[in-house]
């Protein structure tokens, strides 16, 4: 019994560790496809605020599901996504910028030249306000390398 359970262990790690690596272009928890963990990214710019979506206001875009907390949101976002989704599909825009990727806190955001960056914790989000400039032209090159990875 102990075999069998240590077996079932090894494969589900394994199979995890290949989970791990293979990186979404959509930041979502493992264990649902939600974007910003369901906050609605049209209000961060038409409310400068993180306000969390309702699931019946909700769309599929570029492999992830995205809420909204409205229908007139929800119709912004699917006319023009790009303008509207966060950068570097939602992971920590200062942890691309160091050529890696984080989860987010989607209540710590910035909007710079009409783009959403989110950022990992307060700390972070502090180092990224000291050279934003520097940050975005690092992770923009850092960007497509790290989702071919």
């Amino acid at each position: 019994m102990k075999i069998l359970r240590r077996l079932s262990m090894g494969l589900f790690l394994s199979l995890c560790a290949g989970q791990v690596l293979a990186l979404e272009a959509i930041s979502t928890p493992w264990f649902n496809n939600i974007a910003i963990e369901g906050y609605d990214p049209v209000a961060y710019f038409s409310e400068n605020a993180a306000v969390k979506g309702n699931k019946s206001n909700k769309l599929e875009w570029n492999g992830a599901s995205w809420h909204f907390a409205s229908a007139q949101n929800k119709a912004l976002f699917q006319a023009d996504p790009e303008k509207y989704a966060p950068q570097y599909g939602g992971y920590c825009a200062w942890a691309v910028s160091q050529n890696s990727v984080a989860g987010i806190k989607p209540e710590l955001f910035t909007i710079i030249d009409g783009k959403l960056y989110l950022n990992y914790n307060e700390a972070v989000k502090t180092k990224w306000l000291v050279d934003t400039a520097r940050y975005i032209a690092d992770g923009d090159k850092n960007w497509p390398v790290l989702l071919a990875k």
